[in-house]
């Protein structure tokens, strides 16, 4: 493959791609309930964090596959979103650790992440790439939402929030890398077909991000002892009602669709400094593997 030609997008030119190699919840037992004390708010984000680790090795596969295609500025974006990635799974690993011991069974979970992956093999690396597109759409909408509004981490265990904020900042700078990478790598395709293709691939992601997320966090209230017509309509109601973080990315969503649409149409590195600010990144040396990633 040969290095495309890249047309202008909105990637901020002075975007900075910062791999925090944190670690987080080593020395201490994480609740049950980590999250506001709460079975179904827990189970929402504990149902997401167990995609994370073989998920974003999807991801950073797919990207990487491509990596021939990008110029100088998007090469170095896909080495340090690796490096972020690998960080992100090696502590979302961390995180699925401590929520086992705290007495979950999360297999059932990534046998669907398993199945899914199985799936998707011998497609066009085209179209991973296009899949990896929309769901670090998702990622990074979630990330926003879970930065600007602090309702969604309240009453959480102190380490368990901080890594989910972490992992949001990250999302956020890293945000249009998959997106840069599908301009490149379909450079020679028209608007019309670009559209098409990934219009499709994020209806079929969605379809299937949510009904995996919704079963996974089904199996985990079941395993709390919480089944029954009662419990699926609250879930659904701490999902998409109150506080709804589901509902509240749904206008973010609804964005891919349009004409022109690019993740950094809307610059929110803002959320990004106010973070940083606010928390020691305390930078520990990179693990070996996360120095090879690149």
């Amino acid at each position: 493959m040969s290095v495309a030609t890249l047309e202008r997008t909105p990637t901020p030119a002075d975007l900075t791609i910062t791999p925090r190699d944190r670690r987080f919840g080593r020395d201490d037992r994480t609740p049950r309930w980590w999250l506001n004390n709460d079975p179904y708010e827990t189970a929402i984000f504990n149902a997401l964090s167990a995609t994370f680790p073989k998920g974003e090795a999807y991801f950073i596969e797919s990207i990487r596959a491509f990596r021939d295609c990008a110029d100088e500025k998007l090469a170095g974006e896909i080495r340090a979103f690796t490096t972020q990635e690998v960080i992100h799974s090696r502590e979302h690993l961390a995180f699925n650790k401590r929520a086992t011991e705290a007495g979950y069974d999360l297999r059932p979970l990534e046998e669907t992440v398993d199945k899914s992956l199985e799936l998707l093999k011998g497609r066009p690396p085209v179209l991973d790439l296009a899949s990896t597109m929309a769901l670090e759409h998702f990622t990074a909408i979630i990330a926003h939402e879970l930065l600007a509004n602090p309702r969604h981490l309240r009453g959480a265990d102190r380490e368990s929030a901080d890594l989910w904020r972490w992992h949001a900042v990250e999302e956020i700078e890293h945000k249009g890398v998959a997106y840069d990478t599908w301009l490149a790598a379909t450079k020679d395709w028209s608007r019309w077909k670009r559209w098409k293709v990934k219009a499709i691939i994020m209806l079929l992601v969605t379809r299937n991000f949510v009904e995996h997320r919704t079963q996974g966090a089904l199996e985990l209230l079941r395993q709390d002892g919480l089944t029954g017509k009662r419990v699926f309509a609250k879930l659904l109601w701490v999902m998409w009602g109150r506080p709804g973080i589901f509902r509240k990315v749904g206008g973010a969503w609804f964005k891919y669709f349009l004409p022109g649409f690019h993740p950094w149409n809307e610059d929110d590195r803002g959320l990004i400094k106010g973070w940083d600010a606010t928390y020691d990144y305390r930078q520990e040396p990179p693990a070996k593997r996360v120095r090879n990633a690149a």
